[in-house]
């Protein structure tokens, strides 16, 4: 009967113990969970500063963000409930930043265009003075390059971020 009573009073020893070391590696791994998590936070502080200030930084920051969410899924769910949107970008975030590369876009098309006629206006006025030599038509014609150049490559960069930009929303 001792041998019993010794064998149970071992096993609720053992038992007891046994919850003790769960209840301890529960608490570890919460610690790194939230160790993650303050990680996560860190790492992306700083894209979120890059993304609104310039939205090109989204193309660069958000497939990271892919990636971290693929690894860490219950981290970045924890941070989404707490943040109530998608961490780090949000499809509001997103699409406020495609906005804004398309209002940053009208901006510069209506400075370059006003730019371009103020230098277009001086290079006529400029022919008008000399009587229309060759050199002064020709200053206007490489204004009117120059011009169209600029544009041209601007409008594909601008195309080619407002795409991707989209692309991130889908």
């Amino acid at each position: 009967m001792t041998i019993i009573l010794v064998a149970l009073a071992l096993a609720g020893v053992a038992a007891f113990f046994g919850q003790q070391i769960v209840a301890e590696l529960r608490a570890a791994r919460e610690d790194a969970s939230h160790g993650r998590m303050v990680a996560l936070l860190q790492l992306f502080a700083p894209a979120q500063i890059a993304a609104h200030a310039d939205p090109r930084a989204l193309l660069v920051w958000q497939p990271i963000a892919i990636a971290a969410r693929r690894l860490l899924r219950a981290e970045f769910e924890a941070i989404d409930r707490a943040a109530g949107a998608t961490f780090p970008f949000s499809a509001g975030q997103i699409e406020a930043a495609h906005a804004q590369w398309t209002a940053d876009w009208l901006a510069w098309e209506r400075t370059h265009d006003a730019d371009y006629k103020l230098k277009a206006a001086l290079a006529e006025q400029e022919i008008a003075a000399s009587g229309g030599t060759a050199l002064s038509r020709s200053r206007l014609e490489a204004v009117e390059r120059e011009k169209l150049d600029l544009y041209q490559r601007r409008y594909q960069e601008y195309v080619r971020i407002a795409k991707a930009l989209q692309a991130l929303l889908s």
